[in-house]
């Protein structure tokens, strides 16, 4: 392997020649910051154009937003003082959907570690490829609350349908993310590996996994986090959770009640992410 650095020797006094980059290696680094200057000049008349529609048929207004201002400035003044004399019913239901999401996020990340070895080009065969990443693109295409409707229709009202619910819903979303990361691994060991007549099963478990395994940690994490704000949207439609209780607190104009409840989903969510982050530093 020839050296891309010329080396001076050890005792090189001050007026020893500077190292020179071999002139193939100068050109792969500059065509890794040159900018494609006539695609990237092309490309800003039409995201122009693509965002100037896009605000047109959204009906974005500016002017209205300023006028409701003062309706949203009247909403969160009656948010206070909040009444915290149903705070057991609170913590109660904000435990059942923190016992949701890490249920939910559990059997979801299994499930999709499975999907995904079938989604990902660097394992599976073709034949698998095209009709997992089809099924995880249907998935992913329908809101988690048409599954917690499902399922609450099949199972009944209550927190085992919003399980349900977020476990389906995980594949769709963190299955495709966890099959991109296997994508993403060094291919050096996973060839040298099968260079040496390793199986399918050994390529993954020894080439792959160790290598994808901080990321399929991290996106875990994510998929948690996302997960417990997610509970609190599912109870709506009666899959459990806190989501029910503070319907029915917006229902009731129960504004010190529903500032309450708004205040305790903060104060958890907080924690659950700040305590994701310190696990995902210490793993990446």
């Amino acid at each position: 392997m020839s050296a891309t650095l010329s080396e001076s020797a050890p005792d090189a006094g001050p007026g020893a020649p500077e190292p020179q980059l071999d002139p193939r290696t100068r050109a792969r680094l500059e065509r890794a910051v040159n900018v494609p200057r006539a695609r990237f000049l092309l490309g800003i008349p039409v995201v122009g154009v693509l965002m100037v529609w896009s605000f047109v048929g959204a009906e974005f207004d500016v002017a209205k937003l300023g006028e409701g201002a003062t309706n949203m400035g009247d909403f969160l003044l009656r948010l206070f003082p909040p009444t915290w004399d149903k705070l057991g019913v609170i913590v109660e239901l904000l435990v059942e959907t923190l016992q949701m999401a890490i249920v939910g996020t559990a059997l979801g990340a299994v499930l999709s570690l499975v999907v995904a070895f079938g989604a990902a080009s660097n394992i599976a065969p073709r034949w698998l490829y095209y009709p997992t990443r089809w099924v995880m693109n249907v998935i992913r295409s329908l809101p988690d609350l048409v599954f917690a409707l499902m399922f609450v229709s099949a199972v009944g009202l209550g927190p085992f349908a919003g399980i349900l619910a977020m476990t389906v819903g995980s594949v769709g979303s963190i299955g495709k993310v966890f099959a991109e990361a296997m994508e993403a691994v060094d291919t050096g060991p996973v060839t040298a590996m099968q260079a040496v007549g390793a199986s399918r099963r050994q390529v993954v478990q020894y080439g792959v996994l160790p290598q994808a395994g901080p990321l399929l940690v991290s996106y875990t994490l994510l998929l948690f986090e996302g997960n417990v704000r997610g509970a609190t949207i599912l109870g709506m439609v009666g899959a459990g959770g806190i989501g029910l209780e503070l319907t029915t607190a917006m229902k009731m104009y129960d504004y010190g009640h529903l500032s309450a409840i708004v205040i305790c989903i903060i104060v958890l969510v907080t924690v659950i992410d700040q305590a994701s982050a310190v696990i995902r530093r210490k793993i990446t």
